[in-house]
């Protein structure tokens, strides 16, 4: 229980969380990006990420004089997405920009590697629909086919997991699959990042695409 206390207490500091949050987007930030994100100075944002990189939530990553970082991996994402489930929804935001944002993050956004908020909830309904997972989100013999003519090729990593999805309270789709149709549709321009956050949004591009693939959104 001394590990998992450790891990708490990494979690339990709010500019710590700050920067966890922000990672989920599965992208590998700068210290200076996250410091600004989370509103502090770079020699403070520098000592927490020392610690969490020492304790295994994240990883660093040089190229030149830049150092990045980002989750250590699907595992970290699951456990944080999950902890913020369990915690329930932060306060209401205020002033009509905070209220936007959050809005846009209910709708659609990555967690980690694939999609959540109602975009990824219907992305399983749709999955669901036609037959491709089943309700545990397990991927079907039918679905393995339909995922291999999206060019999916299976690995080492979990094929499918459920993922309890924060705002929505229920699962959506994560594992290798779930991150192989969040790149498809990024690389087909059928989603788009909404600013700097995390969420993400159907293009009109995206919706005939879904529409071709049998999923409404």
């Amino acid at each position: 229980m001394e590990a998992l206390a450790q891990v708490a207490a990494l979690l339990a500091d709010k500019t710590r969380a700050a920067f966890c949050g922000a990672l989920l987007d599965g992208r590998a930030w700068t210290a200076t990006e996250l410091a600004t994100h989370a509103r502090v100075a770079p020699s403070t944002a520098s000592e927490h990420l020392t610690r969490l990189i020492e304790g295994g939530l994240l990883v660093e990553h040089r190229q030149g004089r830049h150092r990045y970082v980002s989750l250590a991996g699907p595992h970290v994402a699951e456990l944080l997405e999950t902890m913020t489930a369990f915690a329930g929804p932060d306060p209401k935001p205020r002033g009509l920009r905070a209220t936007s944002a959050s809005e846009a993050m209910a709708r659609g956004r990555t967690c980690y590697d694939h999609l959540a908020g109602k975009l990824g909830i219907a992305l399983k309904t749709g999955l669901l629909d036609l037959g491709v997972v089943t309700d545990e989100l397990a991927i079907t013999p039918p679905g393995l086919v339909w995922l291999e003519e999206l060019g999916f090729e299976p690995s080492k990593r979990q094929v499918s997991r459920a993922c309890l999805d924060w705002t929505e309270r229920v699962p959506h789709l994560a594992g290798a699959a779930g991150a192989h149709l969040c790149q498809v549709f990024f690389e087909r321009g059928w989603t788009k990042r909404i600013g700097t956050t995390r969420a993400v949004a159907l293009t009109p591009a995206g919706e005939q695409g879904w529409r071709e693939l049998g999923l409404t959104a």
